[in-house]
């Protein structure tokens, strides 16, 4: 089945805060994104590859927070901007629910503007494995992608860092297509860097 890493999410306590940091760290424009109804959130984002974004999210100051709690461990978000998660896509979301992990969520259904898309939810904000274990999303519209301009950038790579990196590597084994860029190492904080080739050179975010 051909899983791939559909973004990268950056999570901010403030949007503008998080997409000054990004644009300075690649040395390009993000674009303006929109508001989140269902989650409280809106974003901003960049091009990485033809099928593949970078995406800043923060809480919108302006928006209701919901009842429950809000992706991407966003009610958490606190310090500096980081790297906070990443997305897989998926063209089965109900195969894909049934391969991962018990704790990664329900289903929910999302519009904004022309973009549709369901994405698999953790009640709790956390996706598995310390938010290491990626978001799953199956799109029902055109990708984003196709209205972001070219950047010049690309995903070189993407390292996780875990205290248990087998029973990460395990979960992620149904979803191996997605892991060509994907390196696994241990370590006692749980964290995501990315490897991005600019115009000037590759650069780190984390």
């Amino acid at each position: 089945m051909p899983y791939r890493i559909d973004h990268l999410v950056v999570t901010a306590a403030d949007l503008n805060q998080g997409r000054n940091w990004v644009e300075t760290l690649l040395e390009t424009r993000l674009e303006t994104g929109g508001q989140h109804d269902e989650m409280g959130t809106h974003n901003s984002g960049v091009r990485l590859d033809p099928k593949t974004y970078l995406e800043v999210l923060a809480p919108d100051p302006e928006a209701e927070a919901p009842a429950w709690r809000r992706w991407f461990d966003i009610d958490n978000v606190g310090g500096p901007p980081k790297l906070g998660s990443w997305v897989v896509s998926c063209p089965d979301l109900e195969e894909a629910w049934e391969r991962a992990p018990s704790d990664v969520g329900r289903i929910m259904s999302f519009r904004r503007g022309p973009y549709i898309w369901r994405m698999i939810v953790p009640w709790s904000g956390v996706l598995p494995f310390d938010n290491c274990f990626p978001a799953l999303v199956e799109w029902h519209s055109p990708h984003p992608t196709l209205s972001l301009p070219e950047a010049g950038l690309s995903l070189r790579r993407l390292r996780i860092t875990h205290p248990n990196p087998n029973g990460l590597r395990a979960a992620l084994s149904p979803f191996v297509s997605a892991m060509e860029h994907v390196r696994i190492v241990e370590g006692t904080k749980p964290g995501l860097s990315a490897e991005i080739g600019t115009p000037s050179g590759e650069v780190w975010i984390s």
